[in-house]
């Protein structure tokens, strides 16, 4: 296999606050894109041509990833206008592709050794998956080595192998396209003629994001393979313990102790007196002010993090200007989405460019909508829709 086409249309309204002002695929995290992470795990496994098939959102991932040259791959892109399936989507690449590719989600954190196997494979080929919850899934069925069928997000399940939407192809794929939408209805017309279908079981990295929770397990997955990288200035007296990674241009105050695994942006200002604990991903020009402890969390490019806060197992966006004293901690939620909660302790979901005043506690579980506004001494809990004021 030399060549890939990465699916990254799609919009990912379960993901809201967050897919508001971007695609599902440019959603940062340990300070890269999940799209930039899949691009680098293809090039450690040797292809390097890549077709993507963008929508929604697109100029973004124009805008970022480019023409693929500083990752060391060669991108082209494709527009799927309607995202109306996955079949849908790689239809639109039927003329540029080679002879055999892959396909693979551009939302999803792929590893180069999840596929390093795979690459050698023959089309037409799947990679499956052992998971926990294979509910939120498609469950596939197997005999011999083969796939027999794939049962989507099924309500009870006799197996915890599922479709991780990565696959090997021959241009023959396309003859089984007509009138279909999504790639597991293809796999289950050519079942039903007598085609077979080869599986193989990955035991690398393969995380799907679904919910806006789901962005902590990424994060902790992606920081315990990140090293040491210590750039930007730290001062006398600050404390590092494990893996901490510092962008050029940032200031670790004296007082400061980080706790990795920890990556930490460019041209942030963190301290005197922060404490950031293990499994924090901080973006580009954040302020973390003194006497604040931050948490198995993800904080986005231009937060502002006033004095006295307490922040845990939450992710807050890019651009929200928090005051001192604002409380977030993690613990079992009643928020739903799809009829889903978090199978994990859950702080504040915050979207982008929130203001926040001082004294402000935050229910766990709260999901804040983008450019809301809370005055101080709050009690926020539940669901805030976009721009809400509370006062």
């Amino acid at each position: 296999m030399k060549q890939a086409v990465i699916l990254a249309a799609g919009e990912g309204q379960r993901l809201r606050p967050f897919t508001l002002t971007r695609p599902k695929t440019m959603l940062t995290i340990a300070d890269k894109p999940i799209l930039q992470f899949v691009v680098e795990s293809l090039v450690t496994a040797g292809i390097r041509d890549i077709i993507c098939v963008v929508g929604y959102r697109k100029e973004q991932v124009y805008d970022y990833m480019g023409d693929g040259e500083r990752f060391g791959a060669e991108i082209t892109y494709v527009t799927q206008e309607s995202q109306l399936g996955t079949a849908h989507a790689l239809a639109k690449v039927k003329d540029k592709v080679a002879k055999e590719f892959l396909v693979l989600p551009g939302d999803n954190l792929i590893e180069a050794g999840t596929i390093a196997d795979f690459v050698q494979i023959e089309p037409t080929a799947i990679l499956v998956k052992r998971v926990t919850d294979p509910v939120r899934y498609g469950v596939v069925d197997i005999k011999g080595g083969n796939l027999i069928g794939i049962r989507e997000k099924p309500k009870e399940t006799v197996s915890n192998l599922v479709n991780t939407g990565i696959y090997a192809f021959s241009r023959d794929i396309f003859q089984f396209f007509e009138d279909v939408l999504d790639i597991p209805e293809v796999f289950n017309n050519m079942i039903a003629q007598g085609q077979n279908i080869k599986t193989l079981e990955t035991g690398g990295t393969w995380l799907d994001i679904v919910y806006p929770w789901d962005v902590i397990s990424l994060n902790n997955a992606i920081l315990n393979n990140i090293g040491v990288n210590l750039g930007g200035t730290i001062e006398a007296g600050v404390y590092l313990k494990g893996n901490v990674t510092v962008g050029e241009g940032t200031v670790i105050r004296s007082g400061s102790s980080i706790h990795g695994p920890v990556v930490i942006g460019s041209g942030c200002d963190i301290g005197p007196h922060v404490c950031i604990m293990p499994a924090t991903s901080i973006g580009d020009n954040v302020v973390i002010s003194s006497f604040t402890e931050v948490k198995n969390s993800v904080i986005g490019n231009d937060v502002s993090i006033g004095t006295g806060s307490i922040i845990s197992d939450s992710v807050i966006d890019k651009g929200c200007a928090i005051k001192g004293r604002f409380t977030a901690v993690g613990g079992q939620s009643d928020v739903r989405i799809n009829g889903e909660s978090p199978a994990i302790d859950v702080g504040v979901i915050m979207g982008a460019d929130c203001k926040v005043a001082n004294s402000v506690t935050v229910q766990p579980g709260a999901i804040v909508g983008n450019y809301c506004e809370i005055q101080m001494l709050k009690m926020i809990s539940g669901r805030l829709p976009d721009r809400s004021l509370v006062y």
